[in-house]
């Protein structure tokens, strides 16, 4: 009998090409994160979830009686429920590493169009104003070779970050839990305050929330530049609306936000210093291949009773 699987999210070609040749054993049943008539009816009947971004809450969790498995595709499981899955028996499993590459060449997209003013100058060229050139550009817009790029968290998305910007001539800096040895290594403070760029690469946790509030922005450099890639809520949006209006922070890189998708009345919506993209970093082909490949061998794995890889709820 086929494993059923309930995957929330709408296929294109590339991923119904991929998993095709898994349909004598694996059920899949496609559903947009925001239809909910067909998530619940499919819920009862998944033995396996894949889940991207919609909450799964307890009571998601506890209608879904065969589940044995959410799978992550990606790395962060602040929209499980961990607790709930645990006490009923669920696995949750996430692929860390995955969408390392791709994050980490979005983050490095933002970075250049915020650090180059790249939406504002696309706006000005579209309307005729490009020419001639506006002489503030060789006061504010900079090479990533010639700043101090500084890395909240240290993780495998942060290390690509590092890699790419490293080569291209900037300083990098990190901070950590603790102190790991690297001469890069900064205390939180400090990076603030040394960073022209500082990037987030940090899960959402209770300490993580609201860590980018208007005392940290206040100890960065007057114009540096603010990307954030991992979690909206690791930044007090209120406190970052001011700062960049005031001209503290000269501009960020967003695609993550505090809501999802972005409320219309949002201020970020209204400021030209500011590069959006909707939770996107991750979106490519090459990283869905990686996660439809970790997806269905762990899939493969439950079938055969193997030990299922990245479990982050193992039972004690």
């Amino acid at each position: 009998m086929a494993l059923r699987v309930l995957a929330h999210f709408v296929p294109g070609e590339r991923v119904l090409k991929f998993v095709e040749p898994e349909r004598d054993w694996l059920d899949i049943r496609y559903c947009a994160e925001d239809d909910d008539e067909t998530f619940y009816r499919e819920l009862p009947h998944a033995e396996v979830i894949w889940h991207v971004l919609r909450p799964l809450s307890a009571a998601d969790l506890e209608a879904a009686g065969r589940c044995r498995l959410v799978h992550k595709l990606g790395a962060g499981v602040n929209t499980i429920d961990v607790a709930a899955a645990t006490r009923l028996g669920i696995a949750v499993a996430n692929m860390p590493g995955a969408n390392a590459a791709s994050v980490a060449e979005g983050t490095v997209l933002l970075m250049l169009a915020a650090l180059r003013r790249l939406i504002e100058l696309d706006r000005a060229t579209r309307a005729g104003r490009g020419w001639p050139a506006d002489p503030s550009l060789g006061e504010t817009v900079r090479d990533i070779g010639g700043c101090t790029v500084g890395l909240v968290g240290y993780g495998n998305i942060a290390r690509s970050v590092e890699n790419i910007v490293a080569a291209m001539g900037a300083d990098v800096l990190h901070t950590s839990t603790k102190d790991d040895g690297h001469s890069g290594w900064r205390t939180l403070p400090n990076l603030l305050a040394a960073s022209d760029i500082v990037s987030l690469h940090l899960p959402l946790t209770a300490d993580t929330s609201g860590l980018l509030d208007a005392d940290a922005f206040a100890q960065m450099k007057p114009g540096a530049v603010v990307v954030n890639t991992s979690r909206g809520p690791i930044i007090d949006e209120d406190a970052l609306v001011d700062a960049l209006r005031s001209g503290q922070i000269a501009a960020a890189g967003l695609d993550v936000f505090a809501v999802e998708p972005v409320p219309d009345d949002s201020p970020l919506l209204g400021l030209d210093n500011v590069v959006l993209t909707p939770h996107v970093s991750w979106y490519t082909v090459d990283t869905m291949r990686r996660y439809l490949g970790e997806a269905v061998d762990n899939c493969r794995r439950l079938r055969d009773g193997q030990d299922l890889r990245n479990v982050v709820n193992p039972p004690e």
